[in-house]
């Protein structure tokens, strides 16, 4: 009887080690073709084939989306900027609609968000179709997602009626923050400025996810399948390989959206109203009550926020 019962204290014990080897995360990444200071043609080229490089070498089937203002000079189509879209279809990933000028759904007419949503889709749509593919997945800018439970539904209703998901997301993070860092480092010629932002950004995100896997356990009573944002940015094209080492690390098995969004969690009602874009675990939680927030979220450091000139995160 011991013997059982030391063999099945040595289960319980691995049992989290266990469940951890199963994780599962959609990486899902912003404003397409690029968001970087550095806006010549060349250099949004090679940003472009070296994240590429990163997600094809980790298989990685991850989701870009796109603003196609970014497609055009003037009133003309821009086929360089394009031929970037193209670079991500040629590498097998899937394309989704986030706008065309990246406005926020709290700051403007819902009809005007609606056509500015359906003036985003007119290149992707083209290109998705050259594939034999369909746009799929809508991410709101910003993550703002209207200020009324009136207007999310009459979105809703809109997005159902042209054929769109909502992309959620669990896993929220400043990368944002340290993408502007590392441009204004870039932008002085400062490599070693560049090297310190750069340091601190992969553990900065390991915080942070260690800290959405607590709070989907604070939840749910398990770790749900993480959604991941980040943008198509310089600093991601110098440090996706290694962002994307650290999730193998930690037992993560990289999945598409569509499959990340069939875990349970992710039927949940999103009833959030506020005027910020927070993560989809914060806004089921703040519908139980602020108390199931966890309080110790991870900071960015203060030396890249001061770096990036926003005053807060």
């Amino acid at each position: 009887m011991k013997f059982v019962l030391s063999i099945a204290a040595v289960l319980i014990s691995f049992a989290p080690l266990l469940s951890q080897s199963n994780r599962q995360v959609a990486i899902t990444i912003d404003d397409l073709p690029v968001v970087s200071t550095r806006g010549t043609l060349k250099n949004r080229q090679e940003i472009t084939k070296k994240l590429l490089g990163h997600i094809k070498k980790a298989k990685v089937p991850a989701i870009g989306f796109v603003n196609e203002n970014k497609l055009y000079v003037g009133d003309k189509r821009d086929e360089k900027q394009i031929d970037l879209l193209r670079m991500w279809l040629a590498a097998g990933l899937e394309l989704g609609n986030h706008t065309f000028s990246h406005r926020s759904l709290n700051q403007i007419p819902l009809a005007d968000y609606q056509v500015d949503l359906l003036k985003g889709e007119t290149i992707t749509k083209e290109l998705l179709a050259a594939k034999g593919q369909k746009i799929r997945f809508f991410r709101h800018p910003f993550l703002q997602t209207g200020r009324t439970l009136e207007i999310k539904a009459d979105f809703d209703k809109f997005l159902t009626e042209h054929g769109y998901t909502i992309a959620p997301i669990s896993f929220d993070n400043a990368d944002y923050i340290f993408s502007r860092s590392y441009d204004i480092a870039y932008d002085r010629g400062d490599k070693h400025l560049m090297k310190k932002v750069g340091d601190a950004y992969v553990p900065y995100m390991e915080k942070k996810l260690e800290y959405w896997e607590r709070q989907s356990v604070n939840l749910f009573g398990r770790e749900i399948a993480q959604t991941l944002l980040i943008h198509a940015n310089f600093i991601n094209s110098d440090y996706f390989e290694d962002l994307a080492a650290m999730f193998k690390r930690r037992g993560y098995h990289f999945v598409d959206l569509e499959t990340a969004l069939k875990d349970d969690a992710y039927r949940q009602p999103d009833k959030f109203v506020g005027g910020a874009g927070i993560s989809w675990l914060h806004r089921w939680a703040l519908d139980r009550g602020r108390e199931n927030v966890l309080p110790d979220e991870p900071t960015v450091p203060d030396f890249v926020l001061k770096l990036s000139g926003f005053e807060s995160e």
